[in-house]
């Protein structure tokens, strides 16, 4: 189960720890539940994509991950921009120091006063709907691609897939044409194209499907309007293993598979952009609980967690599985198949269905891998519960990038 957990994680004399810290010194340090990310493995993800595009590739980090500005900082020190798609996002963007041709602004909805934010911060626009144009030229937006819709299921969660033809994102082939006639004849650069099929891929299939009808598109383009993309985004999406028994492309399969359809199927120069979230920053996180409550129900045992849906709300949303292990019990032998359920009021606050584990007893810290994407950042205050704090380690140091929230948080933005 190790290899679920970051690169620097190793189980000494029972016990867990990342960075060159124990969870126990961590837990207690910094209280539960506690995102732990490790610096050594945003790195190596990030470089691991640095190295498989090609050289001029802009690899932006999805930010809708995990808005942080601290991992976006180190992200930045590794070349990787960010796509946002909200003012929030931007402004995560900018005070963590990526410039405007690092930036990628997406959105199916944007507002007037997005477009101008991202005019203002020089980021590269992608139309997502017939009237953007219009109001992108309005916003003093010059430089734009548009984002097209080619038809394809991809092979996950349906709330996840993006680029079915039903899809609230982008544009059908048709739309998207008008879209490139309507920007350049108000003077806006279409610099692009953009394609993404969905989130949490586990091969590259429906990938190389959208790549081939991308290229398509761009012949029928240059054909029609005489256009030809400068740009290429090819988007985002490879999925990470959640339990030890899932094996998704590794970044360089993945990414070498894409560039390869892409020069292949279309023969014309143009940059490439790749729009990673999950992949980088996912296996880089352990979200760290205290055990409570350990009782029988029927013929489940529960063993309760001091967090639960508001900072991981993925299984309740996405089915999401998860595994774990007792990071200060790490290698006692399992006593059965526990159920690990939140202290939210609800039953479907359960986050892991069924894992084998050691007795566990309060007090006990769980330790739960995977969890650096699409958890805390989809973290909500339900019950009135404040979200957990998010530490970033290496070498033996710790620093707070998010800090635990309190009561008086929560209470701050209400009005009498």
């Amino acid at each position: 189960m190790l290899e679920l957990f970051p690169e620097t994680a190793l189980v000494e004399d029972r016990v867990l720890s990342v960075g060159g810290l124990t969870a126990a010194a961590l837990a207690d340090r910094f209280g539960t539940p506690l995102v732990v990310f490790c610096e050594r493995t945003i790195r190596t993800r990030a470089q691991a994509y640095r190295a498989a595009a090609p050289e001029d590739a802009l690899v932006v980090y999805g930010t809708k991950a995990f808005p942080n500005v601290a991992l976006m900082r180190l992200l930045a020190e590794e070349g990787v921009g960010a796509d946002v798609s909200t003012l929030g996002e931007l402004a995560f963007a900018q005070a963590a120091g990526i410039p405007g041709e690092r930036l990628v602004f997406h959105g199916n909805n944007k507002s007037d006063e997005e477009l101008r934010a991202a005019a203002h911060a020089g980021a590269l626009v992608a139309l997502d709907a017939p009237d953007e144009p219009q109001r992108a030229h309005a916003a003093g937006v010059r430089r734009a691609m548009v984002r097209l819709t080619p038809g394809v299921d991809a092979a996950t969660h349906s709330a996840i897939r993006t680029a079915h033809v039903e899809s609230k994102f982008g544009l059908s082939p048709d739309d998207a044409i008008a879209a490139i006639r309507d920007a350049e004849e108000l003077g806006i650069d279409v610099a692009g194209v953009h394609v993404h099929v969905g989130s949490q891929l586990t091969r590259a299939d429906e990938s190389l499907l959208s790549v081939d009808l991308l290229a398509a598109f761009c012949k029928r383009a240059r054909a029609e309007l005489s256009w030809t993309p400068e740009l290429v985004d090819l988007g985002g999406g490879l999925g990470i293993p959640y339990e030890p028994d899932e094996s998704p492309p590794e970044i360089d399969e993945y990414v070498h598979a894409l560039v390869d359809r892409f020069h292949g199927a279309w023969e014309e120069p143009a940059r490439l952009i790749l729009e990673p979230g999950r992949s980088l920053v996912g296996p880089a996180g352990v979200t760290l609980y205290r055990i409570g409550a350990v009782k029988r129900s029927g013929g489940v045992v529960y063993a309760a967690i001091d967090g639960g849906m508001s900072d991981n709300p993925r299984p309740q949303f996405y089915g999401a599985r998860y595994t774990a292990l007792l990071a200060n019990r790490a290698t006692e032998p399992t006593a059965g198949a526990y159920r690990i359920a939140g202290k939210h009021c609800e039953s479907g606050d359960v986050l892991i269905d069924r894992v084998e584990l050691p007795q566990p007893h309060r007090g006990d810290l769980l330790a739960v891998p995977a969890t650096g994407a699409y958890t805390l950042g989809m973290g909500s205050n339900y019950n009135g519960v404040p979200r957990p704090a998010a530490v970033l380690v290496a070498d033996g140091n710790a620093r707070i990038t998010r800090r635990r929230e309190t009561v008086d948080d929560l209470l701050r933005v209400e009005t009498e």
